[in-house]
């Protein structure tokens, strides 16, 4: 009994409210919701949805084809710069230097042969058994013998660095992220160096990479706070910083967009690559400074009082202007009076006051719903 007396009580203070209000004069009734000129923060933001990304993230490929013989690393796991990641089937390579070796021997042979061809008719020449003109085809085919000789020791050095190449090595020190391949895959690098692991530098420092419009992008500068959230962790807000205003815009469907580099220093560990963030980036912000709500400035009166408020002779010193903002003030014949103002910046929920008002002024922000009492099914809102 105690549960249902509660409910019925407070159902019986709303009757007696609504009866109260039913029965209430027009003319009593309070017709506008009024607010009051007062300091505070203003606030201007720009929100954008973003992606966590490692500062430096670099793509670990090989130049050679082959196939995948041994993994030496995993995923998650750090790697120091130098350190060996896996090792493709050098089975052929190794046949092509000693392919090149045997090829090498040969040309050697026959540049020894041709020097001492040389030699020989040089000797020849002296007692006048040789001619010139056979000479010179000696000659030549000495330096014919040596530039092969060159060509295949080049061939050779070729052959060893692709072997080298065979093991793949971390270029930097950091930690594993993505693993591209399994042992026993082929890898072929005949158009495209592929991508065989991805290695984060320091996941303590990441960034996220946000798509801001144009319309937006104008008053980001770098070195702004930034708060930003993510799905992982809804009830915790991160703090960061603008780094950079990326020149380079994107176009998608007449939509011009810049990316914007925030920097986020993620001491604890608990951003991972990839997340999406919610980001506000705070543009502007001032202090004790005055404000109305801004519903005040997108306040209409209603068609009677639109009309009253048009007789009324317009502030002394000033024009009317449907593009110069204005609020309503209630004056002394109980009609709204329209009172031009000078604006700042705006958060979407005050307006910054800069001229036309002080300090405790009372302005209109909307009108008041009220029931009428001329039918009796039921209420009827109309506006006063």
């Amino acid at each position: 009994m105690k549960r249902l007396k509660i409910p019925l009580l407070i159902l019986a203070v709303c009757a007696i409210a609504a009866a109260a209000w039913w029965w209430l004069p027009d003319e009593e009734k309070p017709k506008w919701v009024m607010a009051k000129v007062d300091q505070g923060a203003i606030v201007q933001r720009v929100a954008a949805n973003g992606t966590l990304n490692p500062v430096e993230l670099v793509n670990v490929g090989t130049q050679i084809s082959g196939t995948v013989l041994k993994l030496h690393v995993d995923f998650n796991q750090p790697v120091k710069a130098g350190q060996l990641l896996a090792e493709l089937d050098p089975a052929i390579l190794e046949a092509q230097i000693r392919q090149s070796e045997a090829n090498l021997a040969s040309a050697r042979a026959v540049f020894n042969n041709a020097e001492l061809a040389l030699k020989r008719n040089e000797n020849l020449k002296a007692k006048g058994f040789v001619s010139d003109g056979a000479l010179d085809g000696l000659r030549k085919d000495v330096e014919t013998a040596r530039a092969q000789v060159a060509q295949i020791e080049a061939q050779i050095s070729r052959d060893r660095t692709n072997l080298g190449y065979s093991k793949v090595r971390s270029p930097i020190d950091g930690i594993v992220v993505n693993r591209g391949i399994d042992v026993g895959q082929t890898v072929a690098a005949s158009f495209q160096t592929p991508t065989l692991f991805q290695i984060a530098r320091d996941l303590r420092r990441m960034q996220i990479d946000t798509s801001v419009s144009e319309a937006d992008v104008g008053p980001i500068q770098p070195g702004q706070p930034v708060r930003f959230t993510v799905d992982a962790f809804r009830e915790q807000e991160f703090t960061a910083k603008v780094r950079m205003v990326r020149l380079n815009p994107t176009t998608q469907q007449n939509v011009v967009t810049y990316n914007v580099v925030i920097d986020v220093d993620n001491k604890d560990g608990i951003l991972l690559p990839g997340m999406t963030a919610q980001v506000s980036i705070v543009t502007n912000r001032k202090e004790r400074v005055l404000r109305v709500p801004a519903a005040a400035l997108r306040f209409r009166p209603p068609e009677a009082d639109a009309a009253a408020a048009a007789v009324a002779p317009p502030e002394k010193g000033r024009r009317a202007s449907a593009q110069v903002p204005r609020v309503h003030v209630i004056g002394e014949s109980g009609v709204l009076v329209p009172k031009e103002i000078k604006i700042g910046i705006t958060d979407g929920r005050f307006t910054e006051v800069l001229e036309g008002l002080a300090e405790g002024d009372e302005i209109v922000v909307r009108a008041v719903a009220t029931p009428t009492n001329n039918q009796t099914s039921g209420f009827r809102f109309r506006m006063f």
